[in-house]
């Protein structure tokens, strides 16, 4: 029940940050039509994510839940570890 909270919650995160990047784009013109179907798809991808997770969690199929939810946040914690990293180590100039 903790590990599908805390996988819930990093993909839960990730969606924030991909909803708030969706919306500067919208505002500032650069989510157009040109690259508009590339980001509903990026979104719908992410909300099937989310409510599979919820939908299998619900269900009962916990560890299934989990598995659905574990490869996106293992990659969005990789990817701020490396950014981390990145920055303490000074190359970021």
């Amino acid at each position: 029940m903790v590990l599908y909270r805390i996988l819930f919650g990093i993909n839960a995160l990730v969606a924030l940050v991909f909803v708030w990047f969706f919306l500067e784009g919208l505002s500032d013109g650069t989510v157009s039509s040109f690259n508009g179907l590339l980001w509903f798809a990026t979104l719908a991808v992410i909300a099937a994510i989310l409510g599979g997770g919820v939908a299998l969690h619900r269900t009962g199929h916990r560890g299934w839940a989990c598995a659905l939810l574990f490869a996106p946040a293992a990659l969005a914690v990789g990817f701020v570890g490396f950014m981390l990293l990145v920055l303490a180590s000074g190359m970021h100039h």
